[in-house]
């Protein structure tokens, strides 16, 4: 028998959910479960900020896109294929798709929320923010970088009449 592996599927935007519960569905319903093993709509947990408020939201990492963990067959391709939202498998050649490789897999790992939950900027640079926390709360100054990997801002303040750059977590600030 043959090994499954991971594919990509184009779906319409805002299809992801329906398109993995459709496919999901008739798997249980034809019994091949054990062909059509996962089908996942990668999210993370993203942390927004509006006015100083926290609010946890799960975002689609891949809007418009559904992972599938499959044997590949021509039965398997059709049904996938033929669900209502999906637009084809990604690849240089739809009718023979290529699955993704162990690298890209991993790199989907990270990717599928694992670890802690991230925070989404309200501001961009040059924007005037307000300190609310930490050591410089009730301070205030310009964005000059924005780090979204270590979830840092990089701001200006004034110290003793002298722009001094402060670098501070994501929840620290807020757009004034």
């Amino acid at each position: 028998m043959a090994e499954a592996k991971w594919y990509v599927v184009h779906t319409y935007s805002g299809y992801e959910d329906k398109v993995k519960n459709d496919i999901e569905r008739t798997a249980k319903n034809r019994e091949i479960q054990d062909e059509i093993l996962e089908v996942s709509v990668p999210t993370q947990t993203v942390i927004e900020i509006k006015n100083g408020k926290r609010k946890e939201i799960n975002k689609k990492l891949l809007p418009g896109y559904v992972l599938i963990n499959m044997i590949m067959n021509k039965d398997n391709w059709y049904i996938v294929r033929n669900t209502r939202g999906v637009t084809g498998f990604v690849g240089p050649d739809p009718t023979n798709p290529v699955p993704l490789t162990d690298e890209e897999m991993a790199n989907m790992g990270v990717m599928m929320g694992e670890g802690q939950p991230r925070i989404s900027a309200e501001y961009d640079e040059g924007d005037m923010v307000s300190v609310i926390a930490g050591v410089w709360q009730g301070t205030s100054g310009v964005v000059k970088r924005i780090d979204d990997s270590r979830q840092t801002v990089t701001i200006n303040v004034d110290m003793f009449g002298r722009e001094t750059p402060v670098e501070l977590s994501f929840a620290e600030v807020k757009k004034m």
